[in-house]
């Protein structure tokens, strides 16, 4: 074997090899000296002094790579941990009331008749990890500030609800409530996190997986932005978020961990519940998750700290001088870990510790039950502490703590440790004795013994109840609670918007476009300029937002600390610590999760600030709407930009960019407001109209989902008799019909009214046919007016009867009613039920593909030709014309040939 310098020069995990070495001489002691310990005092040893010289070089400022992972121990030495300031006994008898409460509050779900389910397994394993937070460091609202951030584990809610019980922040009625929000009205306790259901005391959604991280770190850097741009003093609110290491297998929970890092969120925590087990076994059986962890938490650059045992350990590791059980700690599988969890002392003294005299020899004096007490570090008040107060400490990166803990811990050796404890809700009598008698809670057995277990309440003046309220007092306040500070904001008037309603003059333009002037414009206002956020994945240039770069400039916390290569440029690419645009990079999720942070800004922090998220339309509502649920359920508001939408807009770029749905997909959403704009005009009222709801007087908790398209075309300015109320509740007739024997009505949307406007000519002058034409700025909201007054309606029988919006405005048109749109049929066929006579709709069904945007329209048969054929088979259909008429209306369009098509406008990527 080669050796010395005849060895491969490439060493692995980031060391140079290319750097020469000037003095050979004291390289070789170095490497001298490293020999002799391994061959005086062991590998063991020398490993350890390995360690310390890297742990100085980081102390003095000297780079070295960084270890993947480090030892199976807890990163916090016992001789580095601070001092304890609560009162330890107290704190353990107020978290016995409230993991006591919290299993009963379940197993009472659960009674007959009920039968609504939770989940008691997670909390009990965190229940220590929230316990050290909430009386020692997050910080409430009552000192006027946003507090800290608090994404609380969705399944853990049950423990949250608890402690808000013994705090008199809920009642016994509440409790019982649990899981039953309308037939227990007023008093129902949604299941998880949600503000939407529960505005007054949740913040934050969390229980979809996956998006409490994300969410985490965006709304750490998200009160960055607001600190750097003097919208809210928010330097001392710390985000924690807490997380299961089964959760950490979303890619939405690790996918976003550089940002943090390399943006030095030192204001974010993630808590990591590690209790080795997902829903239906163990996370890692083979594995180390948290080894696996603090690897790419670590490659991702952030700090980590492993809380992996108890102080019960600190003696065994004391005295591990061969290094032999930190060995069996590092090879020991999560598996093996969460047996020892349900096994006895004496099984745990022969498995783990007899395989290796030494290993005996260190438990020789210890009984099997000290044994079985060994335990982990997320079940340490002083432990964890310790790690919470590192990670406030730390700065410069954001901070990870691994906690190692039992999941079920104390509910009885049928719960703890075991596979099926996520889905076990109910405890028996004896469970509820052993569970009692471990918690010593002076509850009797005739209480357990005959029927719903009863909470327990150590009374209001009692000393523990009387500590928590003070140690909540001292940090300003309870949590979680979520209160709305923000005032409503002095919003622009008509001046703002003249510009859209101009029209685009003889320049074609696409509705992009005409957004972005209208944002452009709201931007230059005095009053909420500044609010505005601005937010896209790496598409500015492509939605003509490129302009703003040497104004509003991008947010960068570090500032542009190169030259630009295009610094000549008038539209010059321009970064700073006080920018206004959020630059994401290419991740839809990112850019949603600051939409999220940004929209409920009003809330968390009390100031109101205005995102603005454009995407391409296709990888918005597909590929996040989870998260827009989650922004509907934190009662988040702002405008969301669908921009290049539509089936056949966006010529050359395929299936995957091509979107005739997501107007759908918006429409499932309740709280979102969409709308579907032809004209500057339309986009004007509607933004207007968003603003006032969301953030004028008496606003509302929605946000505003726009579809606007990169197809320039001619903007006719606002009309005199404009109908601002047609256009807000989703039709109005934009150019009615003027000549022809047979009527018929045109209903269209977005880039699909100039084919309208187009066929109605046609029409006119080669089948003597009138036809008005609607723009049907919103299905979506035609419907939902439908469907509200239906409900009313069904349930107000004696009352005079309602009439949808959409009935009404086509109730006196007469002729059948064609819908054409640039989506599937799905879309307009919404409102199919509520329009009188003969309706029928046109669409874009089906994949997208790459060609002309008229060889693509001729296709999906939605063109101004195919819109002529729809309207005459419908008169057909009523006896108005001939059907002769229809095979030569195909035959002189030459519908069924994709090349008779003219290709249409060309380009027009905004």
């Amino acid at each position: 074997m080669a050796s010395g310098s005849d060895r491969n020069p490439i060493i692995i995990g980031g060391l140079p090899s290319q750097v020469p070495d000037f003095d050979p001489e004291e390289t070789q002691e170095w490497l001298d000296s490293l020999d002799a310990a391994v061959d005086e005092r062991g590998r063991e040893r020398a490993r350890y002094l390995m360690l310390r010289l890297i742990e100085r070089a980081r102390e003095k400022r000297v780079a070295v790579p960084e270890m993947r992972s480090t030892d199976y121990v807890n990163t916090i030495a016992t001789k580095d941990e601070p001092f304890f300031p609560g009162n330890e006994e107290i704190e353990r008898k107020v978290l016995n009331a409230t993991r006591w409460n919290a299993a009963v509050m379940v197993s009472r779900a659960q009674r007959p008749g009920i039968g609504v389910g939770g989940h008691i397994a997670t909390f009990a394993s965190s229940a220590s990890l929230y316990d050290v937070g909430f009386n020692h460091f997050f910080r409430g609202k009552d000192q006027g500030d946003g507090g800290d951030q608090i994404f609380f584990q969705g399944h853990a809610s049950p423990g949250v609800y608890a402690r808000a019980y013994l705090l008199d922040r809920l009642t016994e009625n509440q409790l019982d409530a649990f899981r039953q929000e309308k037939s227990k009205a007023p008093d129902g306790l949604s299941s998880y996190p949600h503000p939407r259901l529960m505005p007054d005391f949740w913040e934050f959604p969390t229980v979809s997986m996956g998006l409490g991280p994300l969410g985490a770190i965006y709304q750490a850097r998200m009160n960055r932005y607001m600190e750097a741009r003097g919208i809210a003093d928010t330097s001392k609110s710390h985000v924690w978020a807490y997380l299961g290491d089964g959760e950490m297998d979303e890619p939405e929970s690790l996918g976003q961990l550089s940002i943090a890092a390399r943006e030095g969120l030192d204001n974010l925590t993630f808590v990591v519940n590690c209790n080795l087990q997902r829903l239906d076994g163990p996370v890692r059986g083979n594995g180390k998750i948290m080894q696996e962890l603090e690897s790419q938490f670590r490659g991702a650059g952030w700090n980590v700290i492993k809380l992996v045992w108890d102080r019960s350990w600190d003696p065994l590791l004391a005295q591990d001088r061969d290094g032999i059980l930190v060995n069996k700690l590092n090879t020991t599988p999560d598996g093996q870990f969460q047996t020892y969890a349900t096994e006895t002392g004496s099984y745990i003294r022969e498995h783990f510790f007899g395989d290796d005299h030494r290993l005996r020899a260190m438990v020789e004096g210890m009984t099997d039950d000290q044994i079985l007490h060994l335990g982990r570090g997320g079940h340490d008040h002083k432990k964890i502490y310790a790690a919470y107060a590192a990670a406030k400490a730390h700065k410069g990166q954001p901070t990870v703590i691994l906690a190692q803990t039992v999941k079920g811990w104390t509910l009885g050796p049928n719960f703890e440790g075991r596979n099926a404890t996520h889905q076990m809700k109910k405890l028996t009598v004896e469970d509820l004795k052993g569970f009692r008698d471990r918690l010593h809670l002076p509850i009797p057995d005739k209480d357990l013994e005959d029927g719903a277990p009863p909470y327990y309440h150590p009374g209001r003046d009692s000393e523990e109840i009387q500590y928590m309220h003070d140690r909540r007092k001292g940090l300003g306040g309870y949590v979680p609670t979520r209160v709305v500070r923000a005032k409503p904001l002095q919003l622009p008037d008509d001046k703002a918007y003249a510009g859209a309603k101009k029209g685009s003059g003889q320049q074609k333009i696409a509705t992009t476009m005409a957004f972005v002037r209208v944002l452009k414009d709201l931007m230059r206002d005095k009053e909420i300029g500044k609010r505005f956020v601005p937010i896209a994945p790496d598409e500015y240039r492509t939605f003509g937002m490129d302009a703003f770069f040497p104004s509003a400039k991008i947010y960068n916390p570090l500032g542009q600390q190169y030259e630009s290569v295009d610094r000549e440029l008038l539209l010059a690419y321009k970064e700073s610590p006080t920018g206004q645009m959020l630059h994401d990079g290419i991740t839809e999720a990112g850019c949603t999760a600051s939409l999220i942070a940004a929209g409920s800004a009003y809330a968390t922090h009390g100031e109101p600030l205005i995102p603005v998220y454009v995407f391409y339309s296709m990888f918005g509502f597909q590929r996040t709407g989870d998260q827009f649920w989650q922004m509907a359920d934190q009662l988040s508001r702002g405008f969301v930009l669908g921009a290049t939408a539509g089936r056949t807009t966006l010529t050359g770029e395929g299936l995957q960019h091509a979107d005739g749905h997501s107007q759908l997909l918006a429409s499932t959403n309740p709280a979102c407001v969409s709308y579907d704009p032809a004209y500057g005009y339309e986009i004007a009222h509607i933004v207007k109209d968003g603003l006032r709801r969301m953030y004028g007087e008496n606003s509302e908790d929605v946000f505003y989902y726009l579809t606007v398209y990169n197809e320039p075309i001619l903007h006719p300015a606002e009309p005199a008799d404009a109908d601002v109320e047609g256009i807000l509740k989703g039709l109005h007739r934009v150019k009615p019909g003027e000549k022809g024997e047979h009527t018929a009505q045109i209903l269209a949307s977005g880039v699909s009214v100039p084919w309208a406007v187009e066929a109605q000519q046609i029409l006119a002058d080669d089948w003597n046919v009138k036809a008005d034409v609607w723009s049907a700025t919103s299905w979506n909201e035609l419907r939902r007016d439908a469907v509200e007054i239906e409900e009313h309606n069904l349930l107000h029988p004696e009352e005079e009867q309602r009439v949808p919006y959409v009935t009404q405005k086509l109730q006196g048109a007469e002729g059948p009613k064609i819908a054409v749109s640039d989506w599937m049929r799905s879309v307009p066929d919404q409102i199919a039920r509520w329009v009188p006579g003969t309706y029928q709709s046109l669409g874009a069904d089906g994949f997208g593909f790459a060609d002309t945007r008229g060889a693509a329209r001729r296709f999906f048969h939605i063109d101004a030709q195919s819109i002529v054929l729809g309207v005459l088979t419908e008169l057909a259909k009523e006896g108005k014309v001939d059907r002769s008429l229809l095979k030569q209306a195909i035959d002189r369009y030459q519908l069924l040939d994709v090349t008779a098509a003219d290709a249409g406008e060309a380009g027009g990527d905004a």
